[in-house]
């Protein structure tokens, strides 16, 4: 008799279901989610990390709107097993605006097809959960950008972003993915809190304290 259980007991064993994949975040967009600045792991990293899932950070330096649309048929491996998408791009499209004094208008119109068209690639391909994060400032903030621009150049700053954040929330709703506002995170409920304590020292990175406050916005990943 123990003989038997002993070999139910083994094959029961041997049936057993193997440990579940972990979940798969997978992140496009410029700077921000690369870490630059940093010498810390970026929000993408830290977020993944509190929901116990993977992350695959394509995130590239310097990278337009346009660059991450360029890149999805690259990225179509890395995105096919994702459970979630994260995509934060289009500061330097408007950072450019800023330093050329080009219109906003016209670069947050191009901000919003590109972001359109890489939300639409991404679910035609894998319908998967995106997730489109705006930005605080998309040049320099806080000490570092009142240094660099003063005041008058702080409010043509403030536009370009509020350009930035207009384009990335229209797309979002244009393709039914979800917007996350960062800038409460770095100016308070109330706009008006000094960012300095979340940036890196050019003023234009979040430090580590700044990317765990953009994680903290992230909300939890969904499970099967």
């Amino acid at each position: 008799m123990r003989a038997a259980i002993l070999v139910g007991t083994l094959l029961l064993a041997g049936c057993a279901s193997p440990p579940a994949t972990p979940p798969t975040v997978v992140t496009l967009g410029d700077s921000v989610p690369a870490g630059t600045a940093c010498g810390c792991d970026p929000f993408p990293v830290l977020y993944a990390e509190q929901q116990h899932a993977t992350s695959m950070n394509l995130a590239v330096p310097g990278a337009t709107s346009a660059d991450v649309l360029a890149g999805l048929p690259a990225a179509r491996g890395t995105l096919t097993p994702a459970s979630l998408v994260l995509l934060m791009v289009g500061a330097n499209d408007l950072a450019a605006a800023f330093g050329n004094g080009t219109s906003y208008a016209t670069a947050a119109a191009t901000v919003r097809d590109n972001v359109t068209r890489t939300i639409t690639a991404i679910e035609a391909a894998h319908p998967v959960p995106v997730v489109v994060l705006g930005y605080w400032s998309v040049v320099r903030d806080g000490r570092a950008g009142r240094a660099a621009y003063g005041s008058a150049g702080l409010r043509a700053a403030a536009a370009a972003t509020a350009a930035a954040n207009t384009a990335l929330r229209a797309a979002a709703q244009d393709t039914g993915a979800r917007y996350l506002d960062t800038t409460t995170a770095f100016h308070g409920p109330d706009g008006r809190a000094d960012p300095t304590g979340l940036l890196a020292p050019d003023g234009d990175h979040p430090d580590a304290r700044g990317h765990a406050a953009i994680a903290a916005l992230l909300p939890p990943l969904a499970r099967p």
